[in-house]
């Protein structure tokens, strides 16, 4: 398994390019699949998650082209299987978006249960109460979600009792091919909901709501070809503001936005930092030691959980003690015993994190347990004294496009060593 090595202590300074969000190319690469019509996309990041998807995308039959890098152009106009097998699906959890698609389309859907990180049980329930809503006949045998609706999906009325961001999105595209109107109470109201609802849009669909409490979708859609841009990843520009706070750095994020990182940048603000828009995306400069201060996960638009490890990287370094809660992933604090052992100063109590800031931390071997806890070790090597070592970065390629490379264009010592 590759690693990364670190020499901390450089100061960060330069640009870096957002890549497409990988959380909102997922979703979109599994909407294809609804329509006969091709779709084309782009700003498509270039991580291992995405391969997985397209790894998924054919064993149905998918024809993929990919004129460019970051461009694809989906066909699945002949699929020709429609089971989604579990060592293809094992790698990550957003497979089973496939799932509400496939029984949309063809009335009858196979897929095993997702793997991906381990972070707590992010159950799939949300998920097939939404195809019940539908008219959907579920059931759950020897690991393998069998889904059927032979007469074909009906418009129903589907209520949230809290957002989930997957599930929203599996009853919006399964929405699409249902006879009649659907009604989604209480969705998630992220910005990759959003890009999901402009895609099926582009695609054909008739739907309203979106960013708010209520999503109305109005079905069967007739599909037409459609191009679609991904938005940018708002995890990769928070984690790349932080980096620039935690090492007294400058730099511009191009692509990134605002509105999509407000309740970050306010915390970074908060801790002393400077972020504001620039002509190409958006412009944070560090300004020495940080300060402490506290933060609560939530969904949108509150603080990302997606971004708590990187911040408690920044407060472990930062001056005064700090608090940070998580209250969306009941075991997202497995990067604490990685940090500790590069010198971080953090007690846990239950989904609470208690962190005294401490002088400087000190280089060690470290291991990644999962992807947002993967870059909260390289956030701490890239200011700890002397030599650290991330070791498992299969972790960190399943989100961020080639992070090492991005993180040496601005100034850090850091190079990947093949596993």
């Amino acid at each position: 398994m590759d690693r990364l090595r670190i020499i901390g202590g450089r100061r960060l300074e330069g640009s870096v390019r957002i890549a497409g969000a990988k959380n909102a190319a997922l979703p979109v690469l599994a909407a294809c699949l609804l329509s006969p019509e091709p779709v084309t996309l782009t700003n498509i990041p270039r991580v291992s998650d995405v391969e997985t998807m397209l790894g998924v995308l054919r064993t149905y039959g998918v024809r993929i082209e990919r004129p460019r890098p970051d461009m694809l152009v989906i066909n699945a106009a002949d699929l020709a299987a429609l089971d989604t097998p579990w060592d293809v699906v094992r790698k990550m959890r957003a497979t089973v978006l496939v799932l509400g698609p496939l029984l949309a389309r063809f009335g009858k859907a196979r897929v095993s249960l997702p793997g991906g990180c381990a972070i707590g049980a992010r159950p799939v329930d949300l998920h097939l109460k939404a195809l019940s809503a539908l008219g959907a006949s579920i059931r759950v045998e020897g690991g393998t979600i069998i889904a059927d609706a032979p007469e074909g999906l009906r418009g129903g009325r589907i209520v949230f009792g809290s957002p989930s961001v997957g599930a929203t999105e599996t009853a919006l595209m399964a929405a699409t091919l249902a006879h009649g109107e659907t009604e989604i109470i209480n969705p998630a109201r992220e910005p990759e909901i959003i890009d999901l609802v402009e895609c099926l849009q582009a695609m054909g669909a008739d739907i309203e709501g979106a960013g708010t409490h209520r999503l109305v979708v109005r079905g069967p859609t007739r599909f037409r070809a459609a191009s679609h841009e991904v938005l940018p990843d708002r995890i990769e520009a928070g984690t790349y503001a932080i980096a620039a706070a935690i090492t007294g750095g400058f730099l511009e994020l191009t692509g990134a936005r605002l509105e999509h990182i407000a309740s970050v940048a306010e915390a970074l603000e908060r801790a002393g930092a400077r972020v504001w828009p620039g002509d190409r995306g958006l412009i944070v400069q560090g300004d020495g030691r940080a300060k402490a201060v506290d933060i609560t996960t939530e969904p949108y638009p509150g603080f990302p959980t997606d971004l708590q490890a990187q911040f408690m990287a920044l407060m472990a370094v930062a001056d005064g003690a700090s608090v940070l809660r998580e209250t969306v992933f009941e075991n997202r604090f497995m990067h604490v015993p990685e940090l500790v052992r590069l010198g971080a100063d953090v007690r846990l109590q239950g989904t609470t994190a208690f962190v005294r800031g401490v002088p400087a931390l000190k280089g060690a071997q470290v291991m990644a347990t999962d992807l947002r806890a993967s870059v909260s070790l390289v956030l701490a090597g890239l200011v700890a004294e002397g030599e650290t070592i991330v070791n498992r970065v299969y972790h960190l390629d399943r989100g961020y496009e080639e992070i090492d490379v991005k993180l040496r264009r601005c100034g850090a010592d850091i190079e990947r060593i093949a596993g």
